[in-house]
């Protein structure tokens, strides 16, 4: 027998061993996924937001609320299969595949197998990434964009110019599915600026990242009169205000005093964006029409009261790490979310037309056993304490000082991600998971060596 001609296929057998216990937790992650698909039929779909997306990806107008083009136009992609089951399968893949790049970028910066496996569980096994992924939603496209774009600015030791140019193209398309990402990608481009890449790659990441931004913005202009990513931010920072302005300090003008505390009181802040009697909604007309308006209250709410915006903030932020899961706001259910039952959706001329233009076989949420119970049970042991993600972070940030070029920039993210939903509308547990990965990632770089694997 030729030894040297089985060499090359021992090498590959011992290189697939290798990642045998990423392999097993990758399938029984997948198989997770098909039993959420066939406990939970056909989609998780909320009103309002995801017939927005919904219709936004039939008729391709920006829309003047909260929602930029990126997860609609996903939504384009699909609409010739007129399916939300597709949809939501489309998004546990993108679920697994951000769980395979967490893994891949980890062994790239040689983690051991073990330890490369066990940073990737929470956004593979967690419940609360099967139920975000069953919605109708762009979280976890997001999420993926996300990761996707710090793996590439991840993957070497030395960036090139064109893995910097694909990181800034990813995180563009980041913030035009959620606008947060566009403070993240300031802070991307900053870090890189402290770790001195080079003011060429500096160039490539932020052209790239800058130019379909001001496309879509112009596109935005052109239908709203103004060129920005959405008609909302107003709204969000003065709903933010709302627990603390004060208008004897804030001494607004007349036209932005009718936006003052008139007395109306919810349990978030980001309620006072839908509230029947906050100051905003009295004003009469679309909300979104006083988004100018709302940002200059809020900015100059902020300015004269700069400590009381600050305690808001943290003492929100705070909520995302309690170990039993807080409903905020009260309405809302925050993790252990499966359930049985059916869930008839309300009657509204745009599920109607949503309906009749997307996916004929819309309806209501229905559970089906025996894989409904079977979720039922797996959420309360599948879920990341949240002061466990505490301790995450706290590894990312012990390893950023001394690794500024490997676990510095993810966890610079991780930590955007955390405060910047809270310090610009309110806190959400939907908007805590994104916080997830990129935490796991910048935690396992933290353990990693500088060398680069040679096995992959």
């Amino acid at each position: 027998m030729d030894t040297r001609a089985a060499l090359p296929s021992q090498r590959r057998f011992a290189a697939l061993a290798d990642h045998r216990l990423f392999a097993v937790l990758l399938a029984l992650a997948a198989a997770l996924r098909l039993i959420t698909m066939l406990g939970y039929r056909p989609a998780n779909l909320y009103w309002y937001d995801s017939f927005t997306y919904l219709d936004t990806a039939v008729h391709l107008v920006p829309s003047a609320s909260f929602h930029p083009i990126g997860y609609p136009l996903l939504l384009r992609v699909l609409w010739p299969f007129h399916s939300v089951e597709l949809i939501v399968a489309v998004q546990h893949a993108m679920g697994l595949a951000t769980g395979m790049m967490i893994y891949a970028v980890l062994r790239r910066r040689s983690l051991p197998g073990w330890a490369a496996s066990l940073a990737a569980v929470p956004q593979l096994l967690d419940a609360s990434f099967l139920r975000l992924e069953h919605g109708v939603l762009s979280d976890t496209q997001f999420i993926v964009l996300i990761v996707a774009g710090l793996s590439v600015l991840l993957w070497s030791p030395r960036l090139s110019g064109r893995a910097a140019a694909g990181a800034g193209l990813l995180f563009a398309l980041a913030a035009l599915t959620q606008t947060i990402a566009l403070p993240l990608f300031v802070l991307v481009v900053l870090v890189l600026a402290v770790r001195r890449v080079g003011w060429r790659r500096l160039a490539a990441v932020t052209l790239a990242g800058t130019l379909p931004l001001a496309g879509y913005a112009a596109w935005y202009a052109q239908h709203h009169g103004r060129f920005a990513l959405s008609g909302a931010d107003g709204v969000a920072l003065w709903a933010r205000t709302m627990t603390f302005a004060d208008c004897s300090l804030i001494q607004p003008p007349p036209d932005q005093a009718r936006l003052c505390p008139n007395g109306t009181v919810v349990d978030a802040a980001s309620e006072y964006v839908w509230a029947a009697g906050s100051s905003l909604n009295q004003l009469g007309g679309d909300r979104f029409a006083h988004n100018d308006l709302a940002r200059a209250f809020a900015v100059n709410a902020i300015l004269a009261q700069p400590l009381d915006y600050l305690r808001e903030v943290v003492r929100d932020t705070a909520i995302g790490f309690s170990w039993t899961p807080i409903a905020h706001p009260a309405r809302t259910t925050p993790a252990f979310g499966f359930a049985l039952g059916r869930w008839p959706l309300p009657e509204q001329p745009l599920i109607d037309k949503v309906t009749k233009e997307y996916d004929p076989d819309i309806g209501g949420l229905s559970s089906v056993s025996p894989w409904a119970d079977f979720l039922i049970a797996y959420q309360y042991p599948a879920y990341l304490r949240r002061p466990l993600l505490g301790v995450i972070l706290l590894l990312g940030a012990a390893g950023a000082v001394p690794r500024p070029r490997t676990a510095l920039l993810p966890w610079v993210v991780a930590m955007g991600l955390l405060v910047g939903p809270v310090a610009v509308l309110d806190f959400d547990h939907r908007y805590l998971l994104p916080v997830i990965p990129v935490a796991c990632l910048a935690a396992g770089l933290t353990f990693s060596r500088f060398g680069i694997k040679s096995r992959m």
